[in-house]
């Protein structure tokens, strides 16, 4: 089905409003979780698994997700990443016992990592000129960049007018509508599964290697890092990576034709994906932290200081982020992307306990909308400008899946050190809140240090300009002679 540019333009609103739910999602929860655990009677510790069990099947299927939209159809499969979701919603909003919300969470993410990976490689594969596939990309960034600060907000309007299950309810018009939305226009086909068939022993090894990777990460700081069964889980993670690369070196139609990982843009995007995924988790996670603890900021006052930023972030996305790309290309951006992200860090780690919003926030608030607005759409850009749409799904898979595992990784390495040095702090004599201020300060800058070395490495792996139609096409001619 061939699609006019409004038919185009309108799929992108429909993917968008999909991959928004996905987005809202990950932050929405976390404003109810008070609600949630005085309702069903979690303990402090069982509590954490109404946000990990989504995580651990969001992060473990994402790059399986990506592979099979390319192998059996994106529409297909988009379809069904979205089924998932809204069903999973309508479980988690109507669970009455903490098993059976944590097992709905857990679906929800397998439908979430279905939607997140496929609606981008649908993008990439409906707007093919390097102009328009800048401007969807820009709109696209701004529905990710503003959904996490639109969930801590609609949380807790939510949470404090009607009670912790709708938050997953409203997911349902939501997701009947994008359902039925996808039908008209969305293009079909079918995908090269039934003539390729699904690599079994790849998709095993790589899924369960995530889900011990992101099981063993978001346990880290209460298990320890260096305790028994982070290191066991960790080890038999590596351990079947090297497996499964091993596998993908003599399948036929391996899951993941390691030739990708020879194209410059493709390798360099996603380590740059890692470290900023790890600064921007970090900095969202700390600084709500300090709002709310050494602030005394209510959950819903927490929402709306971070309502400038987005906006600030959302109309560089939608307004000038594709103008740039395709004035500068996607190495500048990243570069003075990422400096502004280090920049507003360094403003965030020099926080006082006494800070005021408009001049200890705002200003590296600011900063780090900036640099996000500027580099996210670039990033993901390069990282899928090397590769054909028949690799398109399997590109944003690997792309999200970095992100995830880098966010996750960078937040609990993040944590651990804040924890660490407010520990230090508290044995020195140093009260309790400032004490919990400088493990805060010492987290900021470490995810500072990360966002310079992504600038650092911005400027000297990635390609500088954005390729044409034709060095698109020989780029996929130089990917398929290398798989």
């Amino acid at each position: 089905m061939k699609l006019d540019a409004r038919q185009r333009w309108l799929a992108l609103i429909v993917l968008c409003i999909g991959d928004l739910m996905i987005v809202l999602d990950a932050t929405i929860v976390n404003v109810a979780l008070p609600s949630i655990r005085g309702d069903l009677g979690f303990s402090e510790a069982s509590l954490a698994w109404v946000v990990n069990a989504y995580l651990l099947t969001f992060g473990g299927f994402m790059l399986l997700a990506g592979r099979l939209g390319d192998l059996f159809g994106h529409r297909r499969i988009f379809l069904l990443g979205i089924g998932l979701f809204t069903l999973a919603s309508l479980a988690c909003g109507l669970s009455g016992s903490q098993g059976s919300l944590v097992t709905a969470r857990a679906v929800q993410g397998l439908g979430g990592a279905i939607v997140a990976a496929v609606a981008l490689s649908l993008i990439m594969t409906l707007f093919t000129e390097p102009a328009e596939r800048a401007k969807a990309m820009g709109v696209f960034g701004f529905i990710v960049s503003g959904g996490g600060t639109a969930g801590v907000l609609l949380g807790g309007v939510l949470t404090d007018v009607l009670d912790w299950h709708w938050i997953f309810l409203v997911n349902l018009p939501i997701g009947v509508l994008v359902y039925a939305l996808c039908f008209v226009l969305l293009p079909g086909g079918r995908g090269a599964g039934e003539r390729q068939g699904l690599d079994v022993a790849g998709a095993v090894t790589v899924t369960t290697s995530l889900l011990l990777a992101v099981y063993a990460i978001v346990n880290a700081n209460d298990d320890g890092w260096t305790a028994a069964q982070t290191l066991g889980l960790l080890t038999a993670a590596v351990v079947l990576l090297a497996i499964f690369i091993a596998i993908e070196a003599r399948a036929r139609a391996p899951l993941v034709p390691l030739g990708l990982f020879r194209l410059p843009n493709v390798r360099s995007a996603n380590i740059l994906a890692v470290l900023v995924a790890g600064a921007m988790f970090g900095w969202f996670f700390m600084s709500a932290l300090y709002l709310q603890r050494i602030l005394g900021y209510s959950p819903l006052e927490v929402g709306l200081a971070y309502l400038p930023a987005t906006i600030l972030m959302g109309a560089f996305s939608l307004g000038l982020s594709a103008k740039v790309v395709m004035r500068f290309g996607v190495r500048t951006p990243l570069m003075v992307g990422f400096s502004l992200f280090t920049l507003g860090l360094l403003l965030f780690s020099r926080a006082p306990v006494d800070g005021q919003f408009a001049v200890d926030m705002l200003p590296g608030m600011l900063l780090l909308a900036l640099g996000a607005g500027l580099s996210f759409n670039p990033l993901l850009l390069a990282a899928m400008s090397d590769v054909g749409p028949t690799e398109s799904g399997l590109a944003s898979g690997i792309v999200n899946t970095t992100q995830m595992m880098g966010g996750s990784l960078g937040l609990a390495v993040l944590a651990s050190l804040a924890a660490s040095r407010t520990d230090t702090l508290l044995a020195s004599g140093d009260g309790a809140v400032k004490a919990l201020n400088g493990g805060y300060h010492a987290a900021f800058l470490l995810a500072a240090g990360f966002a310079l070395t992504g600038a650092a490495l911005a400027s000297v792996l990635i390609r500088a300009t954005m390729p044409s139609t034709a060095e698109h096409g020989a780029a996929q001619a130089e990917y398929d002679a290398a798989t």
